[in-house]
C-alpha cells in the first residue's frame, strides 16, 4: 500500500492514511468495524493494528499507532509515498448488526479511541439506524488527546453527545472540557443503560476501573463490547503472545463482551 497521508495526532502518535497499489484490489477490499490487519515496515517487521477507519468509507484504510519500538518507529518515518505492507483483515468485530434502533455509548481512553472512531464513524454514516450517540473520551493531557479535529466536529453535531475530560493536571487554560478520570466522568455523567450497548476502550487500567461504573450505571456486561488487540502480535495465533488463559486474542477476538473479559482468568 502508498502512504498517501501522514497525521500527527499526539506527541508520538502517528496515522497513516493509505491506499491499495492494485486499484481493483482495493475496490474489492472489505472489512467490518473492531478487525485488525498487520502493518508492515519492510526490513524492520510488522505490528498488528486496528483499522481505524470506517468500512463506509472506500478506497482508503487508515491506522493510528503509538512510536514505541522498531516496527512503529519505522512506519512513524514514512512519508508520503512511501510504501508499507499489509495483510489482513482478521479477527472479529462489534456486533453493529446488534446495535441498530439501540442507544451507543463510547468510552475511550488515550489511543484507544482508535478502534472505537471506527465504529464512531461506521455509526455515525449510518446514523439513522441508531438511537443516542454519546462519546466519553479522556487523555491524561489535552496535548495527548487524539483526533482533535474529529473531536471537534463530534462537539458541533446535534445527533451526538461528546463529553471529553482530562486527567487531573492535565489541563490547559483554554481547555473547554471535564478534568477527571474517564471511569469517574462516566460516572458524573449518568448515562442510561436502557435499549443501550456500550463500547469500551483504552489502557487496561481504564477497562478495569470503567466496567464497575458501568454495571452501576445497569448496563449488562453482556452488552458491553471491548477489544483487547494491544496484546497481539502474530496476529494468526502462532506465538502465544496474546493468549488469556484458553483464549487467543487474535484467534477468538480482538473483541470480547465485558461478561467474557471479566470470566478471564485473575492475572489479566
Amino acid at each position: 500500500m502508498t502512504v498517501s497521508e501522514v497525521i500527527e495526532e499526539a506527541p508520538g502518535i502517528r496515522t497513516l492514511k493509505l491506499v491499495f497499489r492494485n486499484g481493483d484490489q482495493g475496490n474489492r477490499f472489505s472489512f467490518k468495524a473492531g478487525q485488525f490487519a498487520e502493518y508492515s515496515a519492510f526490513g524492520d517487521g510488522e505490528c498488528p493494528f486496528c483499522i481505524a477507519s470506517p468500512p463506509t468509507r472506500k478506497g482508503y484504510i487508515e491506522c493510528s499507532f503509538q512510536v514505541i519500538g522498531k516496527v512503529t518507529t519505522a512506519l512513524g518515518d514514512a512519508e508520503v509515498g512511501d510504501t508499507v505492507g499489509f495483510r489482513g483483515p482478521y479477527g472479529n468485530w462489534f456486533p453493529i448488526d446488534r446495535m441498530q434502533g439501540k442507544n451507543i455509548v463510547f468510552v475511550a481512553g488515550g489511543i484507544g479511541l482508535a478502534p472505537v472512531r471506527c465504529l464512531i464513524w461506521n455509526c455515525l454514516d449510518l446514523r439513522e439506524q441508531f438511537g443516542d450517540v454519546t462519546i466519553v473520551y479522556g487523555a491524561r493531557t489535552t496535548e495527548l488527546l487524539v483526533y482533535k479535529r474529529e473531536l471537534d466536529e463530534w462537539g458541533k453535531r446535534n445527533n451526538v453527545n461528546l463529553v471529553k475530560t482530562v486527567d487531573p493536571g492535565g489541563e490547559t487554560p483554554e481547555w473547554d472540557g471535564q478534568v477527571g478520570f474517564v471511569p469517574a466522568v462516566l460516572e458524573k455523567s449518568g448515562v442510561s443503560s436502557e435499549n443501550a450497548i456500550a463500547i469500551v476502550c483504552g489502557p487496561p487500567i481504564m477497562i478495569k476501573f470503567t466496567l464497575p461504573v458501568l454495571q452501576r450505571l445497569g448496563f449488562d456486561m453482556e452488552k458491553v463490547y471491548t477489544t483487547l488487540e494491544n496484546r497481539m502480535k502474530c496476529g494468526l495465533g502462532k506465538c502465544g503472545r496474546c493468549n488469556i488463559g484458553g483464549t487467543y486474542v487474535c484467534k477468538d477476538g480482538p473483541v470480547f463482551s465485558a461478561a467474557r473479559v471479566l470470566a478471564m482468568p485473575d492475572e489479566y
